[in-house]
C-alpha cells in the first residue's frame, strides 16, 4: 500500500445509543478510500417523543456521497437493529449485500410482507466462510446470540486485522446453532489483532449471562405445571426460544398455536432453513378455540406491548381468535426494551385485571440476554489480545464501563461517538475528522429528515391543539360574513364556563374591528393580527397559546 494509505473506521449509528447500528470501514488514501459498511439497522420511535413516527433510521448522506467507493454491505445477523433499515435505505446505495442463509431468508420474507419493497440481490455466504468485499478480506466467526447465525467479522487488511464483534455472548449450551467459536478467536489473537470493536450492551453487569438451556428448563416446568391455557410471548426472532417452547409443549402433551404475523414469518423461515427440524407442526390461530384449555400453548407476538400485536389485543379482549380467562398463565419470555415499559405494563395490567397469572423474568428465569456481561468481555479480550478496544453498541454508561474494563485488561482504549472518523492505522489510533451522521424518520411510507418541521409541529399539536379561522372580507375591508372558527384538541370551556370557541370568535371579530381601515384592506395584515389576537385571548383564559392558522378571502 502507498505510504499515505490508511485504515479508518466511523460509526454512523449504534454508538452512544442502543439500536440503529451502522459502521463503516475505509481503506486507502484519504481522497480515494474504498468503504465497507457493516449492518444497516433501525431503532424504535417509542424510545423518543416522536408522535406518528414508526422507526428511526441512520442518516446515510455520507454513504450516498461515497456510493461509487462503497464496496458492499455485510450484515452480521437478522435483528431489526442490525438489518431493519435495508429495505428503506438500500435503494439509495444499490451495492452488493452479503448475509448468511437465515438472514437472507428472513430479509426475503420481510420484503414479501411490505408492498413496494425493493428486491435486494443478496450474496449468501456460508457460516464460518471467508470472502472478499473489494479490498477487505472478511472471515465470519460464529457467535452465540438470541437469533440464528449471528456473526462476528474478522476484517483483514494490509494495515492489520480488526474484529467487529456484532452481538454476541459466551453460551456453552446455546440450544440452537453454534456456540461462540473460541478456537477461531484464539487463532486471531495469535495472528495479531489491531483493534476490537465490541458490543457494550451488558458491560455494566457482573458475571456471565445464563444459558438458553437454563431458560428452556424453566419454560418446561412452567408449561408442565400450568393447570389451564398457557401463552408465551417472546421476540419472534429468538428461534431457540421458540424451539424451547415447542419442546416443552410436546413433553406436556400440548399443541402449539402460533399467533401473530411476525411469529408466523419467522417460524416459516426457520423451518425452511432447518432450524426447526424435528419440531412438531404448529397449529394456526383459528385452531385455538377448538383445543382443550390444558392442551394448548399460544406462542404470541407482543412482548414489547405493541398496540396491534397479538398479546396486546388479547389483553384488551379484542383478538378475533384467541382469548384468555381466569386461571390461565402468560409467560413473558423477553426483556422490556428501554422506552417500552409503559406499553408492556399496560398489557400486563390488562391481563391481571382478567385474573390471568403473569410470569416475567423478575420472578423466574424465563429470559436471558444475548449480550456479554463483564466476565465474558474479559474472556473475549483475553482470547483476541487486541492492541486497541473501541466500545460500540451502547449508551454512554455502557461505553464507559466497557472502556474501563478493557483498560484493566491491558488494552489501549478509544471511546467515540457517531460521526467520529477514527484512524486505526498506520501510526497512533485517534479521531482525525468527522463525517455527517444523524437520523432520519420513517413516517408511514416516507422518510423525513430529523430536523423537518413535521415532528416539531406534531409535538406542538399534541401539547396545545390547533385553531383554524376563516375570514371573508370585501375589497373595502368590511366583514362579508361572520368568521368561521374551528378548534381541535382544545378544552371546550374556560374555567368560568365560557365556550372557548366563542372566546376565539370574539377575539377575531374584535381584532378586525380595531384595525385601521388601511390595514383591513390588506389580507396578510388581517391574518397576522387575528392570529395574534386569538392566541392572546386563549392564553389569557387557558394559559396556553395554541398554533392558530388564519385564512383571509377577499370577496
Amino acid at each position: 500500500m502507498a505510504g499515505s494509505s490508511q485504515l479508518v473506521f466511523a460509526p454512523l449509528g449504534g454508538v452512544g445509543e442502543i439500536g440503529m447500528n451502522l459502521s463503516i470501514y475505509g481503506l486507502g488514501e484519504p481522497r480515494r478510500r474504498t468503504w465497507l459498511a457493516v449492518d444497516v439497522g433501525v431503532s424504535f420511535a417509542s424510545q423518543e417523543n416522536l408522535p406518528g413516527i414508526d422507526l428511526v433510521l441512520p442518516d446515510i448522506r455520507y454513504l450516498v456521497e461515497e456510493r461509487r467507493n462503497l464496496a458492499g454491505i455485510v450484515i452480521t445477523h437478522a435483528h431489526e437493529d442490525h438489518f431493519g433499515a435495508l429495505l428503506d435505505l438500500w435503494p439509495k446505495l444499490k451495492v452488493p449485500v452479503y448475509a448468511t442463509p437465515f438472514t437472507a431468508a428472513l430479509l426475503a420474507a420481510k420484503r414479501q410482507s411490505e408492498p413496494g419493497a425493493p428486491e435486494i440481490p443478496v450474496t449468501v455466504v456460508a457460516l464460518g466462510s471467508r470472502f472478499n468485499v473489494g479490498p477487505f478480506d472478511i472471515e465470519l466467526v460464529s457467535v452465540a446470540h438470541s437469533i440464528p447465525e449471528s456473526n462476528a467479522l474478522i476484517i483483514r487488511t494490509p494495515h492489520g486485522n480488526v474484529l467487529h464483534t456484532g452481538d454476541w455472548k459466551l453460551d456453552p449450551t446455546p440450544l440452537l446453532g453454534l456456540p461462540t467459536d473460541e478456537a477461531k478467536l484464539r487463532a486471531l489473537g495469535a495472528e495479531g489483532c489491531l483493534a476490537l470493536l465490541g458490543d457494550s450492551t451488558n458491560a455494566v453487569r457482573e458475571g456471565r449471562s445464563p444459558s438458553e438451556k437454563d431458560v428452556a428448563k424453566t419454560l418446561a416446568k412452567l408449561i408442565a405445571d400450568a393447570p389451564r391455557r398457557v401463552a408465551v410471548t417472546t421476540f419472534a426472532s429468538n428461534v431457540a426460544r421458540l424451539r424451547a417452547v415447542a419442546d416443552a409443549a410436546r413433553t406436556a402433551e400440548r399443541e402449539v398455536v402460533v399467533v401473530g404475523r411476525a411469529m408466523e414469518r419467522v417460524v416459516q423461515v426457520a423451518r425452511e432453513t432447518g432450524y426447526l427440524d424435528d419440531v412438531q407442526d404448529f397449529r394456526p390461530q383459528d385452531a385455538y378455540g377448538y383445543l382443550p384449555p390444558d392442551k394448548v400453548v399460544a406462542l404470541c407476538t407482543g412482548s414489547q406491548g405493541e398496540p396491534r400485536a397479538a398479546l396486546s389485543r388479547i389483553a384488551q379482549d379484542e383478538h378475533p381468535d384467541v382469548t384468555l380467562s381466569k386461571g390461565d398463565r402468560v409467560i413473558f419470555s423477553s426483556r422490556t426494551i428501554p422506552g417500552n415499559e409503559k406499553a408492556v405494563g399496560h398489557v400486563i395490567n390488562g391481563l391481571i385485571d382478567q385474573g390471568i397469572e403473569v410470569i416475567t423474568d423478575r420472578t423466574q428465569l424465563v429470559h436471558v440476554s444475548g449480550h456479554p456481561r463483564r466476565a465474558e468481555l474479559e474472556e473475549m479480550i483475553g482470547w483476541v489480545k487486541p492492541q486497541l478496544v473501541i466500545p460500540v453498541h451502547g449508551e454512554a454508561l455502557h461505553l464507559h464501563e466497557h472502556a474501563e474494563l478493557a483498560r484493566r485488561c491491558g488494552a489501549d482504549v478509544l471511546v467515540c461517538r457517531n460521526g467520529d472518523l477514527i484512524q486505526l492505522a498506520p501510526g497512533m489510533p485517534g479521531i482525525i475528522d468527522e463525517v455527517p451522521a444523524g437520523r432520519i424518520y420513517k413516517d408511514g411510507r416516507l422518510l423525513v429528515a430529523a430536523d423537518a418541521r413535521t415532528i416539531a409541529d406534531r409535538r406542538r399539536l399534541s401539547f396545545s391543539g390547533v385553531v383554524f379561522v376563516a375570514i371573508a372580507i370585501t375589497d373595502k375591508g368590511q366583514l362579508a360574513a361572520n368568521p368561521e372558527v374551528e378548534l381541535i384538541g382544545i378544552p371546550e370551556s374556560s374555567a368560568d364556563g365560557e365556550p372557548m370557541a366563542e372566546i376565539a370568535y370574539e377575539a377575531a371579530v374584535d381584532t378586525i374591528e380595531q384595525l385601521p381601515k388601511a390595514r383591513r384592506r390588506d389580507p396578510d395584515s388581517v391574518a397576522e393580527a387575528v392570529r395574534r389576537g386569538v392566541r392572546a385571548a386563549l392564553a389569557e383564559r387557558w394559559g396556553k397559546k395554541p398554533p392558530c392558522y388564519v385564512q383571509v378571502l377577499v370577496v
